[in-house]
């Protein structure tokens, strides 16, 4: 094999070996990861009127419901129009986009404005006074 040869084949080899990490860097990560982890606790809940929290699998905004304040929700708070975080205003009942005024329910579905898809309910539970996001609904 003479020395042109040799170069063309390493680069090949070059490129072939990067192709793994490049498919991986390029392919969606889940949004929310499933292993449950806490997020605050109750008394800070009702302290703040909400809980926001960015996990290594995203961000997570967490309310009581307004129809039955014994009960938490969890979404996360990216807007499905552009990426945005959405904030909660407690005097709408709603999920305001602060980019575009997408409006969404306490559960997620879209109100209005230019979002189509609803935001993403997480999974919640209560243990003792802490909150909890992630595992099984």
């Amino acid at each position: 094999m003479n020395r042109r040869d040799f170069m063309g084949w390493l680069g090949v080899g070059a490129i072939a070996s990067s192709l793994p990490v490049a498919i991986a860097a390029c392919t969606p990560q889940s949004q929310q990861s499933s292993t449950p982890q806490t997020i605050g606790t109750l008394a800070e809940l009702d302290q703040q009127g909400k809980l926001f929290v960015e996990l290594a699998s995203g961000p997570v905004l967490a309310i009581r419901n307004p129809a039955n304040t014994e009960q938490i929700i969890a979404v996360n708070p990216t807007c499905t129009h552009r990426g945005c975080i959405v904030e909660w205003q407690g005097d709408q009942s709603a999920f305001v986009c602060p980019c575009h005024d997408a409006k969404f329910a306490p559960d997620g579905a879209v109100l209005g404005g230019p979002a189509e898809d609803s935001l993403a309910l997480l999974p919640i539970t209560i243990d003792g006074e802490s909150i909890v996001v992630g595992g099984a609904a």
